[in-house]
């Protein structure tokens, strides 16, 4: 069955490790014959959520940027890929803002297989379970039928495409291949 995949890139370099990852399980998905789409978040305009409330009644963020676009494309996905660099063992800030604005529309966001992609310069898993948590506490906790279909480590990379010789590479294609 053909899924609509959805590739959310925290990245804030094209060439980062944690973007190098996406392509990799994205040209994995594709030769699986999915339908992909990456949306790069540094490319977007998405403001901080406020707090006012507003869409706990309307369904409708207030703020006009683009984060409306990506909330629909979420809801249609079948499958989420949700990808970040490690700052200071936990998700950007990019990655955060994205799941804050969620709230208009987070009950649509259900039954979706999400991926989660995580780059860091530490070389411990362990040390990398804050983002995680993260991650699952947005989706285990707050989305209706999320079920998380797996995770890439890609640990040991500081500079940008340092990723690229790394087996983690071809697990990212795998996972891909077989979402």
């Amino acid at each position: 069955m053909n899924k609509k995949v959805l590739v959310l890139s925290a990245s804030f370099r094209k060439n980062g490790n944690s973007n190098l990852l996406c392509d990799e399980f994205i040209k994995g998905a594709l030769e699986a014959g999915h339908a992909v789409e990456k949306i790069y978040l540094n490319d977007k305009k998405i403001n901080f959520c406020r707090g006012c409330g507003v869409c706990n009644t309307t369904h409708k963020c207030v703020q006009k940027d683009d984060m409306e676009e990506i909330l629909d494309k979420m809801v249609e996905a079948d499958v989420i890929v949700m990808a970040t660099p490690i700052y200071f063992y936990a998700m950007n800030g990019q990655m955060k803002t994205l799941i804050d604005r969620t709230v208009p529309r987070y009950t649509e966001i259900s039954n979706k297989d999400f991926y989660f992609i995580i780059a860091a310069a530490d070389d411990n898993k362990a040390n990398m379970q804050r983002a995680l948590e993260g991650f699952r506490g947005f989706t285990e906790d707050c989305l209706d039928g999320a079920r998380e279909k797996g995770v890439i480590y890609g640990l040991g990379a500081w500079q940008a495409g340092e990723i690229k010789n790394s087996p983690t590479m071809q697990e990212a294609y795998q996972m891909g291949k077989n979402c």
